[in-house]
């Protein structure tokens, strides 16, 4: 998809957590050795009969996005923040086929999946890739690698699953060279459209791979804002105020939603999914991500309802770079971090080394103006080795965020419904 240069609007992220890897359509980031060749099989459709699995997978996925950004959200501090859960939890799931039966449980409940088997998760993986991808315009994209080392080869089957499941091609490179951190790189700028770049300064000695994924979405606003509307104010930013520019949007038919701890308004893009707008009337817009759920945001989906009245919202710049990730996944319960236990043992490689996940890391970037929202995001995991809805609205609403909010962006599965993809705190615009 072609850069629209008339979009401001942004959100890119990388996450990287460390791993191995050995299949290849993508040759030219590295060398093709130890490479496994596997073709893929078609996506599966979530169309037709319903699967419970998956909606229970595409649910969990949700509850994943929740918990982790709050985890998240406890080291921003005063500052902005923007994470893309699901580029986390992609990769994640796709590792369940490489973890031992003595953590494969947890890790699937750690991703909110428990209940289900290695086979539900990927089948639903699938069907989500299929429904948030798939049509002759979506402004969507998602792509998935592991990076492996010369040293090592892919387990076939993985290779396989990865391919079939998560479209997920395998790059061969040498991590004791600058050559695979250049490689990562250009493959995270590729597959953002040249929004996330440098992710990657250096590997550890002990790297033998690592799994990504990118997400890219860039769409406009089903109604744009009146740039001409635009004027500056004062933004109350955490310890002092601040000048923003602020967007109006007015009239009747908007969606809104209000209750005794917030105002929020769905912002619609063009072709499909949105940008929540969520403002605290109590707190801090930490505070409010931190105690969200999914079952609140579900109260908040279906308890929109058409009203008449005003937003006031800045446009904002952010970016993040979250190097601690893993902290806050093994926060989460996510057991592939443990060093002794080595997870990915035997399940992974075909070398017999104990594998485990040893670091990984997010960078992210999100600008909003009048026309629309362009977003992506890349997830890169490192593995060492060694031997109740509202009433409706009674009067015209007044929403002005002119203090630090929350925002989800989210698209459609026919499985979840509203697939959150990206999350964030606007403290200062």
């Amino acid at each position: 998809m072609k850069k629209n240069p008339a979009f401001f609007g942004l959100l890119a992220c990388l996450c990287v957590i460390g791993l191995i890897t050995a299949c290849s359509s993508d040759e030219n980031y590295g060398n093709s050795i130890n490479i496994v060749k596997v073709s893929a099989k078609e996506l599966l459709s979530p169309y037709g009969e319903q699967d419970s699995a998956a909606i229970k997978a595409a649910t969990g996925a949700n509850d994943f996005a929740f918990r982790l950004s709050a985890e998240l959200a406890k080291n921003s501090g005063n500052g902005n923040f923007v994470c893309s859960p699901y580029s986390a939890w992609l990769p994640l799931a796709a590792l369940v086929n490489a973890t031992d039966a003595q953590n494969k449980a947890a890790l699937l409940t750690a991703l909110g999946s428990s209940g289900i088997t290695e086979a539900d998760i990927n089948r639903a993986s699938s069907r989500m890739l299929y429904s948030l991808t798939e049509g002759n315009y979506n402004p969507l994209k998602i792509a998935n690698a592991i990076f492996v080392g010369k040293n090592v080869t892919l387990k076939k089957t993985f290779a396989q699953t990865f391919m079939d499941y998560y479209r997920g091609s395998s790059i061969n490179v040498d991590f004791s060279s600058r050559d695979a951190v250049d490689a990562l790189n250009r493959w995270a700028s590729d597959n953002t459209n040249g929004l996330i770049k440098n992710v990657i300064q250096k590997f550890d000695p002990l790297t033998v791979a690592a799994i990504a994924n990118a997400i890219y979405f860039s769409d406009r606003w089903s109604r744009e804002f009146n740039s001409g509307q635009t004027k500056e104010d004062v933004f109350h930013a955490p310890g002092r105020d601040t000048t923003a520019s602020f967007m109006l949007r007015s009239g009747d038919g908007q969606f809104y939603y209000e209750d005794s701890r917030v105002q929020a308004m769905p912002l619609r893009f063009e072709h499909s999914g949105g940008l929540y707008i969520i403002l605290p009337k109590t707190g801090n817009a930490t505070q409010l991500l931190s105690s969200m759920t999914n079952n609140y945001f579900n109260e908040i989906l279906s308890g929109s309802v058409q009203a008449t009245g005003k937003l006031l919202l800045p446009r904002f710049s952010i970016e993040s770079t979250i190097d601690d990730l893993a902290e806050s996944l093994v926060a989460l319960g996510v057991p592939l971090f443990d060093k002794e236990a080595a997870p990915l043992s035997g399940g992974l490689i075909e070398e017999p080394l104990r594998v485990w996940l040893s670091k990984a890391i997010q960078k992210a970037a999100i600008r909003v103006d009048e026309k629309g929202t362009t977003a992506a995001a890349v997830t890169v995991i490192e593995v060492g080795a060694t031997s109740a809805g509202p009433p409706e609205p009674s009067k015209p609403f007044e929403m002005i965020c002119n203090k630090p909010f929350v925002f989800i962006l989210y698209d459609y599965t026919n499985d979840g419904g509203c697939q959150i993809l990206f999350t964030g705190i606007v403290n200062q615009p």
